[in-house]
Formats: structure tokens, sequence, C-alpha cells
């Protein structure tokens, strides 16, 4: 018994196709085919075998299992069939399309249908036609992905006729495929064999390698050649959608940075204060995040889909109401003070995640993924993530929407006017220090949110934003300090630079090199990428 023939056999079973699945009308109008295996000799059980694989029915895959096996037999009396199981000195009657027990019988009673291997091998064929057939093209692809992994040749001549009837051109190219591995793996003529290798080579994928480069150290003239130019082919596609994968990656990174490092370059333009518990604004927004999902799932589960939705406002007010309370509480006696600004944030940041573990423990914490954003596809050679996705969307959003905030409504007016030229503002009657104390909140509120969309791909844990809050500071100091703009493009920079750098140089060294290259940048250009007057250019 071939390895396909089991996988096929397996996957009617497991996919729910059985007898017993099946309604009964359509278990009886198969009953006459079974019947007539009962009558006539070799070459008309052969093409009964064949009308019963083209019914693509799946119910029939176990009674030409047993035909192939020898143990369908039939009753004497009525000539009706059975799979039979030995049972003392005579059999166990199973009906061949139900599966049910169908009584007992003696062993003068039955008489077995005999085969041969001509008749095996025709079996064997419509055991891979029958789910190859199937009415449900996703048990049609299925079955034509096990072919592809099994390499079977005898499935070739059941993949021929599959193909000539498929209509959904995705399976019939997944068949196509399969047929060439197939191919590869028999004893056809190099016409064949080229012309499979042609098919696999424009998969352009890492199975298709492995395949051709398993045929091609053992292939010789005509075809080594053409899969060893197959296998340079798709080496060089691989090679490029490597190149869009890392790209993908570093966008990916850097909309995650910019989420995190958005609300510091607000604040950093505005007060010039060196916020070191910004992270940790991150963290609050994650674990608003988790409280609101724990509710949802004791109280109202079917909700669970918007729990990013109800966590996004939330996680605004409660990270920004936070950070108006540091500001008013500490920060605003200190300005001035660089160094004392640092310290007294720090100190604040290992309060606020002893507070975190003290509350909800030094443990992660699980936060789900909705449906919408859980699972991936797939685009050419490149797989998206659907939760990597939406935080690019969201990150973006975000952008926008602060920009919107910052250029069209009186509150970005003022902190424009603040940032440009403190003193004037104020002689102007702009209250500064309340322009202070509300920026500090946008910020801090912005990070919040930024934490709802890391628990989606990051752990929940005290230490959360501490993964980010250096990162964020290179950023807003690599794209211009206090500019919006040039935090977008310092984190793009930084992320897709990032994911270049770690296939060769690691994770850890790829950060220390980009560290040194800000370092050298900021030797040339002090201001960053983008230059933005403000109070603490001018000081």
């Amino acid at each position: 018994m071939s390895f396909l023939k089991s996988f096929l056999l397996l996957l009617c079973l497991l996919t729910g196709f059985s007898g017993a699945a099946l309604s009964q009308e359509d278990l009886e109008s198969l009953r006459p085919l079974v019947n007539a295996l009962a009558e006539g000799k070799f070459k008309e059980t052969e093409k009964q075998v064949a009308d019963l694989a083209a019914t693509g029915n799946p119910a029939v895959a176990p009674l030409l299992e047993a035909l192939g096996n020898g143990d369908l037999q039939f009753r004497k009396s009525d000539k009706a069939v059975f799979i039979t199981r030995s049972a003392g000195k005579g059999y166990q009657l199973i009906d061949p399309l139900t599966l049910e027990p169908a009584g007992d019988a003696s062993r003068s009673e039955v008489s077995k249908i005999k085969v041969n291997n001509g008749l095996r091998r025709s079996i064997r064929a419509a055991l891979g036609s029958l789910t190859l057939m199937a009415k449900d093209p996703a048990v049609r692809l299925s079955a034509a992905e096990a072919v592809f992994k099994a390499k079977d040749p005898d499935a070739i001549e059941a993949l021929d006729a599959a193909i000539a009837k498929e209509s959904d051109n995705d399976v019939r190219l997944v068949m196509e495929q399969a047929r060439a591995a197939a191919v590869l793996n028999s004893t056809r003529g190099d016409a064949d064999k080229l012309e499979a290798i042609g098919v696999l080579a424009s998969m352009g994928n890492r199975d298709a390698l492995s395949l051709l480069t398993g045929f091609a150290a053992s292939a010789e003239g005509e075809q080594k050649a053409a899969a060893d130019k197959a296998i340079t082919r798709i080496n060089k596609s691989l090679a490029l959608w490597g190149n869009a994968q890392n790209i993908w990656y570093g966008v990916s990174l850097g909309s995650v940075l910019l989420l995190a490092a958005i609300g510091l370059a607000i604040t950093f333009g505005v007060m010039g204060v060196i916020n070191m518990a910004h992270g940790e604004m991150v963290m609050i927004g994650a674990y608003v995040t988790f409280v609101v999902q724990e509710m949802i799932r004791s109280s109202a589960p079917w909700l669970f889909d918007y729990s990013l939705l109800i966590a996004l406002p939330l996680a605004f007010v409660i990270s920004g109401g936070i950070g108006m309370a540091i500001e008013r509480g500490v920060i605003r006696w200190l300005y001035g003070r660089p160094l004392e600004t640092l310290l007294a944030t720090w100190g604040i940041s290992l309060m606020l995640q002893q507070a975190v573990r003290s509350i909800f423990g030094p443990t992660n914490q699980e936060v789900g993924n909705p449906s919408w954003t859980s699972g991936a596809f797939e685009l050419g050679q490149l797989t998206i993530t659907y939760n990597r996705m939406w935080i690019i969307v969201f990150s973006l959003l975000v952008f926008a929407g602060l920009m919107l905030v910052l250029k069209k409504t009186p509150f970005g007016l003022f902190t424009r006017a603040v940032t440009q030229n403190r003193r004037m503002a104020a002689s102007m009657g702009i209250r500064t220090p309340w322009i202070d104390a509300l920026t500090f909140g946008l910020g801090s509120g912005i990070a919040g949110i930024a934490g709802v969309a890391l628990s989606q791909i990051d752990n929940v844990s005290p230490n959360l934003g501490q993964g980010y809050i250096i990162d964020s500071f290179m950023v807003v100091v690599f794209g211009g300090v206090g500019n919006l703009w040039g935090t977008l493009v310092g984190a793009m920079t930084l992320g897709v630079v990032n994911k270049f750098l770690e296939p060769y140089a690691g994770a850890v060294l790829g950060k220390i090199l980009v560290l040194v290259f800000i370092i050298l940048f900021i030797q040339k250009r002090p201001r960053g990428l983008f230059a933005l007057k403000g109070r603490a250019v001018e000081a």
C-alpha cells in the first residue's frame, strides 16, 4: 500500500466525508455500483472501480481500500457486497458505505471478490483520483499538496485526469506542481522531466528548490543542466524576496518604534524634558488592555473581538492622566535642570514598575489576539501577519491624527508657538504651564495607546517599556527633536536598517552598530535629519 493511498483515505475520514456524514439518499444512489462488483471478471471489475471513483464521493474510499486488501466479499444469496472481518468460524459483515455492522455470515454464505495486480493498480489510481476530484475545492487542494509531498509516481495518471477536469485555477496550479514532483521521482523520459523542471522553476519557493537540488544530485546531461539553471533562477528569486521580507519586517519594526517614540517626540520638543518614565506609559497601556480583556472574558465574552477598540480610549485617558499628574507633581519644579529631571523620571519609572509588580505580579500576563488580528497571508514569497499589518496601519493613523491636532486645532497652534519661542508665547497670553501639562498628557496618552498595540506582539510584563525607551530616544534624536516627520522617517529608517543588519551581525551587535551610526551622524548634524527651532535648540 503506497503512502499516497493511505494518506488520501485518512484525509477522507478526517475531513468529515465518511459515509456516516453523507445523506442516506446519496449513499443509496451508490449501492447499485457497489453491488455490481459481485459480478464480472477482472476487466469488468476494473471498469466498475473507475465508475465508483468517477462519482467523486469519498464514501467509496473504505470499500476500495477493502477491495485492494482482499476484504471485500459478496453474499451469495442476494449478491450484496460487504466489507468482512473474521469473527470465529465466520465473518462479521460491515456495510461498505455506512461502515456500520450488518450482521454475520458463515464462510459458505459469502464469496471473496478477487483482485490481481492490474486491478490493484487501478484501485491505487482510483483512491488517488477520489479526493483529487472531490466536490470541495479545499479537499482537492489538500490531496494535491499531499501528492506533492509524497512525490508518488503512481499518482500521475490520477493527477492528469484531475487536472483535465479542474475548474479552480489555484487548485489546478497545485495539481500541476504535484504532477511535476511525481514526474521527477518517476522513470519517465527527458521531455516529461524537462517540462516538470520548468513547472517547479516557476514555483520559485524553497520546496521547489529542495526538490530540484535533490534531483540535480543524481541527474545527468540535459536534465542536470536544466535543473542547475532552475536552481540558480530560484536562488536569485529567493534573494529578492528575502530583501522584500526584510523591508517588510523593517517597516513593521519601524511602526512599533514610531508608536513608542511619537509621544516622546512632542514632549521632548515642547518641554525639553528627558522623560525616562515614557516607557512605563507604554506598559500601563498594555496592562489596561489586559484588564479590559479579563473583564470581557468573565462578563461578556462575545465582546472579545472589540476588546482592543474598548481598551484604546481607556489606555489614552489613564496613561494621559498619569502623565499629567507626573508633570504637575514633579517635572514642573525641575524645568531647566535636565540631569535632575532625568533622575526624577527614572525614579518614577522604577516606582511604576514596582507598583505593577505588586498589583499584577512579576510574570507575563496573557493578552489575546482578536480574530481580525490573528493569522497571516502570503503575498508571493512574503508572509504577512495580520497583527503586524494592523499595527502599521494603526501607527500611521495615530501619526496622521496627531499631525491634524497640531496643525488644525487651537491647542496645536499654542503648542507650536511654545515650541518655537516660549517667552514670546507667554507674552502673547498663552498659558505655557498648562500647555506643558497638556502636551505631557498627550504624549503619555499616545504612549498608552502604543501599549495597546504592542500587547499584540510582545510580552505584557512590568519590563515592557524598558525595551523601547532607548530606541525611542534614538528615533527622536536621529529624526530631529520635536519634528514629527523626522520621527516618522527616523523610525522607519532605523527599523529597516536593523532588520538588514541582524542576519549578518546579530540582534545585539546590530543595535550597537546602529547606535554608533547615530552618534557619528549627530556629530555632523547635531539637530537631526529635520531641524526644528525650539527651546531645546535655542538653549
